[in-house]
């Protein structure tokens, strides 16, 4: 019976006030059903008389607390296997004198439980949260309102400095209006301050590659609370640039989704091209890349990915950035960023031939006024080709390494170098010469000035 063979039958009721005992007896229904009709009714008008098909429709009729004992055991950690389900249902309906259930109508009930309820019962809140929970999904107003930076563990294997394989690490920044990728750096061991410094150099600083235009000091860094984002040299950095520091919630990392969706992009459409991927079913590749051959593939595909479409944007990341043209915001020099985010200083004492280092030797002429003295250096352990020197945080040169295959000096720059350095002590020393010859000349004049008289004491 329908919802409107209902109303016309309870109509009688609810309009003429002809009792419910003598409706059931005309009409042949039972008393309580009619009654319940009333009731929803009265609760939800006549849309709520339309029938409701049973949950359990399809299902075999089992009583209800060999249902109920079936789902308390299936929601319980660890889950019993189906097979040991059925085995305690049917022992448990028989010692309440019922018919024992069959093994389908234990799968049946089982996978009838709302996953929902089974993800957070068996996995616990955080599973649940990550499938299940409602996600706001927002995109910045504008380009480097908010960028993103995280790190991820590659799924690959390659040839180590030390030539063991060994599996590297990336770190992006990613802006989150354009989806373009504005710096990155590979490297090897854990996650440190100086990876995130060198990435955020690269994407704040202007790029080489003219087709590679992002750059400029975002409003919003969003990080996670890893130990180098958290670090104190960050939040300075920060401060200083004018960068407003955001850390997602620990354990959530819903906030850094759009990063999160480019490393498994980086994973499946990259790196399972690559020797040494460590796919499904590839149990010990053997690695065939080096540090820097795995940098320069991951450097062409960020290339390829901020020029392609975008499915979300409907237009590539590097146009979405770019948009009708603006201004970033930028540091006022490079070695006022690096001053502030290259964190690897290390004392050193200029030597006659150049600063050592790393086992190589680095010159520049303006180094001639420090041989002897100990100053900073600070350098980037992605290109060792030369280092930046500071006399107590004033920036002093570039030093290069003699080896460099481009800049290299000569010896005609070393000594015009140390002539002028010859030069600059003799007219220091020419200058105190005739201020010293005086208090020569006086003390021998007159020496009775300084001669000590013997002092004589009353028992003497």
């Amino acid at each position: 019976m329908d919802g409107d063979e209902r109303w016309r039958v309870l109509r009688l009721h609810v309009e003429d006030q002809v009792p419910l005992a003598a409706l059931a007896r005309d009409a042949g229904i039972s008393a309580r059903t009619l009654q319940r009709w009333h009731h929803l009714y009265r609760r939800g008008g006549i849309v709520a008389l339309d029938p409701h098909p049973r949950a359990d429709t399809g299902m075999p009729r089992t009583a209800a607390t060999t249902v109920a004992f079936i789902e308390r055991l299936a929601l319980t950690k660890p889950r019993p296997s189906l097979a040991t389900l059925h085995r305690l249902a049917v022992v448990e309906a028989q010692r309440q004198g019922a018919l024992g259930p069959s093994y389908s109508t234990v799968r049946e009930i089982v996978l009838a439980l709302d996953p929902a309820l089974v993800t957070l019962a068996l996995e616990g809140p955080t599973s649940y949260r990550d499938r299940y929970e409602l996600v706001f999904r927002r995109r910045a107003d504008r380009p480097n309102q908010t960028w993103q930076a995280d790190h991820t563990e590659l799924d690959i294997l390659i040839v180590g400095a030390n030539g063991k394989p060994d599996r590297p690490w990336l770190t992006t920044v990613e802006d989150d209006h354009s989806r373009a990728i504005c710096g990155y750096t590979v490297f090897t061991g854990a996650p440190s301050a100086l990876n995130t410094a060198l990435a955020l150099r690269q994407a704040i600083w202007r790029k080489t590659d003219p087709t590679w235009a992002m750059c400029g000091i975002p409003d919003i860094l969003h990080v996670d609370h890893g130990s180098d984002f958290t670090s104190h040299h960050l939040e300075r950095t920060a401060i200083e640039l004018h960068i407003r520091l955001i850390h997602s919630i620990v354990g959530r990392p819903q906030g850094r989704g759009k990063i999160e969706r480019f490393f498994g992009t980086i994973n499946t459409e990259l790196l399972a091209a690559l020797p040494g991927h460590l796919g499904p079913g590839s149990r010990k590749p053997e690695p065939a890349l080096n540090l820097p051959d795995l940098d320069r593939a991951i450097g062409e595909f960020i290339a390829t990915y901020n020029a392609r479409i975008h499915s979300e944007l409907g237009t590539s990341p590097h146009d979405a950035w770019v948009a009708e043209g603006w201004l970033p915001r930028m540091p006022d020099s490079l070695e006022e960023l690096d001053g502030l985010l290259l964190t690897v200083p290390k004392s050193r004492t200029v030597q006659r031939d150049g600063i050592h280092f790393q086992g190589q030797r680095y010159l520049a002429p303006t180094l001639a006024p420090f041989v002897g003295h100990t100053i900073t250096i600070r350098y980037d352990p992605r290109d060792v080709s030369e280092i930046r020197v500071y006399d107590h945080d004033t920036f002093v040169c570039v030093a290069v390494d003699e080896a460099h295959p481009n800049l290299r000096l000569s010896l005609r720059d070393i000594e015009t170098a140390r002539r002028a350095r010859r030069r600059e002590l003799r007219h220091s020393i020419n200058d105190r010469i005739p201020s010293v010859a005086a208090r020569v000349e006086t003390q021998a004049v007159d020496p009775a000035p300084h001669r000590r008289r013997l002092r004589t004491y009353e028992e003497d």
